[in-house]
């Protein structure tokens, strides 16, 4: 019998809250750093050690994202247990696990789900947009959940890099728990007898967000960084996401021209748009009227709403 779960009066095994919670109190329920590949989730890793340090990569079929380095290229394959490609976040990010690894002291657990290729075509070609949000779920969510079913075996308490001032997002998270504190997702683990998806919800998380529960702003973690020997992209999460206004993904097609090329031809061969009222193609082809000094004039931009 798993560890929070009790016999019921039809002799079959039913979760018990309470067992978890008395896990908690007493420091033995397991828990997971959610990295992103950013500057924070990176810090919480750094600063709170857990059971788990897990990151969810997103990966591409194109061959035309094709991450350059052979030999890393390899080594994330043997990480994930299939074979890797590309990703359509930035590249740096691959490094930035790598060197986090080193610098925490500890293994991170590597975990994928279907690429997005695989994605659109597993919701009819249909691509996601801020209506029909899946590739969070599919891409982040999931993948992180399979493992903490498959490999894990139990509920876990999850931190998620949320700072001081980004409480109001914590909140959204807060209210969608079930009435025991728990994340539930709609997953299929096993098939039915007539070999369709038997779906069943699961609750697989308790959340955290040990930064505002330490008042850690941006500034905090910027300068924690400062000296430290790892490697950050400029904006992680997907290069080309949706969430993002059109000068950013403007700047996006000239920092990454092949990645944000996947997403134009998307829209192109699959069902919808990623944005309404404007394709990437009409992005890609916008005249700008400023000229952008650095960098740095995205800092405060919207850079993805994975939340993970």
């Amino acid at each position: 019998m798993k560890r929070y779960h009790i016999i019921n009066e039809d002799h079959a095994e039913e979760f018990d809250s309470e067992l978890f919670n008395m896990a908690v109190k007493e420091g033995s329920a397991l828990i997971v750093n959610s990295i992103s590949g950013g500057k924070t989730s990176a810090y919480i890793a750094a600063n709170h050690p857990a059971d788990y340090d897990m990151f969810s990569l997103v990966r591409t079929d194109d061959i035309k994202c094709k991450y350059p380095d052979e030999k890393i290229r390899q080594m994330v394959s043997d990480k994930l247990g299939q074979e890797f490609i590309g990703t359509l976040e930035d590249d740096i990010i691959i490094k930035t696990i790598f060197d986090l690894e080193q610098f925490i002291g500890r293994k991170v657990t590597w975990v994928t789900g279907k690429s997005f290729d695989e994605a659109i075509t597993y919701k009819g070609e249909y691509l996601p947009n801020k209506i029909a949000r899946y590739c969070t779920t599919e891409l982040k969510t999931m993948p992180m959940l399979h493992y903490i079913h498959d490999v894990i075996k139990e509920p876990v308490i999850m931190r998620f890099g949320y700072r001081a001032n980004e409480q109001s997002r914590a909140k959204n998270m807060m209210a969608k728990l079930d009435d025991d504190g728990f994340t539930n997702v709609k997953a299929t683990f096993r098939k039915r007898p007539d070999g369709k998806n038997h779906w069943e919800d699961v609750r697989y998380c308790r959340p955290e967000f040990p930064l505002i529960t330490d008042s850690i702003y941006k500034d905090n973690i910027e300068q924690f960084w400062k000296d430290k020997p790892v490697q950050f992209a400029w904006m992680n999460n997907c290069v080309g996401c949706w969430w993002r206004n059109e000068i950013l993904l403007k700047k996006m097609f000239e920092k990454h021209p092949a990645k944000m090329e996947w997403f134009a031809e998307q829209e192109r061969k699959r069902k919808g748009t990623f944005r309404n009222g404007i394709t990437y193609d009409e992005i890609k082809n916008h005249k700008l009227q400023i000229e952008l000094f650095a960098d740095d004039d995205f800092e405060n931009c919207d850079s993805g709403h994975c939340g993970l």
